[in-house]
């Protein structure tokens, strides 16, 4: 096998009436669950001298994690990003981040502090 050419294991047959090679590939299907099935747990941690406040694990597709973001961020006027599951804000707005989550049905593990 060269160099850049991608590696097939399909499994199937073509053999008379009744065999034929699946078209159909089994992908990953990622399970959407409601916000309420969520437990979500806030970290912080400094980059660059800098507190970032971080909230997840997010069971989302990176789409409706990305909608849910931009909302966070024009209501909390901050920045942040989307990775790996945790939504990442600048600063230490652990109150103000907890609260918007609460209005769109997100639940938390810990307590209200």
């Amino acid at each position: 096998m060269a160099k850049g050419e991608k590696f097939s294991l399909e499994l199937g047959a073509s053999w008379g009436e009744g065999w034929k090679l699946e078209e159909e590939k089994t992908s990953c299907i990622i399970t959407l669950l409601e916000p309420s099935a969520h437990r979500l747990v806030f970290q912080k941690e400094k980059r660059k001298g800098k507190v970032v406040t971080l909230v997840g694990v997010f069971n989302l597709n990176d789409a409706d994690a990305q909608k849910i973001l931009s909302t966070l961020k024009k209501s909390l006027a901050c920045g942040g990003a989307y990775k790996e599951g945790w939504m990442e804000f600048q600063g230490e707005i652990t109150p103000k981040v907890r609260e918007q989550l609460e209005m769109l049905g997100f639940r938390f593990k810990n307590p209200k502090l």
